[in-house]
């Protein structure tokens, strides 16, 4: 017997947080039965469980590591057809969807996985996960601008979290900045960078987390080694033991 918020999302459905709210709002049957009260558990092999009246199945947690190009949306489904991520993972069987989200002209490293928890862990703002940039810049960021992408600039939304950030290397009127930010803010890098005068004209994500993209080319993809995944539910640990 399991609980069945831990239950709908090993199905896919949504975090356990999330499907908390789901069974609360009266909309999760077991058995013909509305269930409305937490703690409720089943068993996931006999009791027939439907949400929104659409029976679920416990789907085999998958992890997908894809090293995205430019030019697709990072959504699963958009109404306007365009190429969305999901496109280049098309033999992937299980219903996954994408961990955080990277802009249509980003390219780079991009988690997707139908593991509802690990998602809540990973993409909460609050739980620190590092993500790396590497970025052409317009323009010689000299040291103060470094030091000022380091101690947070102040956007629209506010300041944003200390970040570590370095001047990879010079070219003729542009540079490569390398900016690493725990933070999940929409277009921060891109905002933060332009804060300082100097706009992005190219990004790719290169890490996220204990991951990297090493030996995965663009638009290749990969399943993660179970130390991989280890690893990254240690996050999902810490969230636990805070908010639990």
């Amino acid at each position: 017997m399991e609980r069945l918020q831990k239950i709908m999302s090993q199905a896919g459905i949504a975090s356990r947080r999330k499907s908390e709210e789901i069974i609360t709002a009266g909309r999760v049957e077991v058995n013909g039965k509305v269930v409305t009260e937490l703690g409720t558990k089943v068993n996931p092999n006999e009791d027939i469980i439907k949400v929104d009246g659409q029976k679920i199945e416990r789907e085999k947690l998958v992890y997908v590591l894809l090293n995205k190009p430019k030019g697709y949306i990072t959504t699963v489904d958009d109404p306007r057809n365009r190429r969305t991520v999901m496109d280049l993972i098309q033999d992937v069987s299980q219903a996954v969807h994408p961990v955080g989200r990277l802009d249509k002209d980003t390219e780079g490293l991009l988690l997707l996985t139908n593991d509802g928890d690990l998602t809540y862990a990973l993409t909460h703002p609050s739980h620190g996960v590092d993500k790396t940039y590497i970025a052409t810049v317009k323009g010689i960021p000299n040291q103060s601008k470094i030091e000022a992408l380091e101690e947070g600039i102040k956007l629209k939304d506010g300041w944003t979290a200390p970040a570590e950030a370095k001047l990879v290397a010079e070219l003729a009127d542009e540079a490569i900045v390398s900016l690493t930010i725990h933070e999940g803010r929409k277009h921060q890098v891109k905002r933060m960078l332009k804060s300082v005068g100097h706009p992005v004209e190219d990004l790719k994500r290169v890490k996220f987390g204990s991951l990297d993209l090493t030996g995965l080319s663009v638009g290749g993809y990969r399943y993660l080694t179970n130390s991989e995944v280890k690893e990254l539910k240690k996050v999902e640990d810490r969230v636990n033991s805070v908010e639990n």
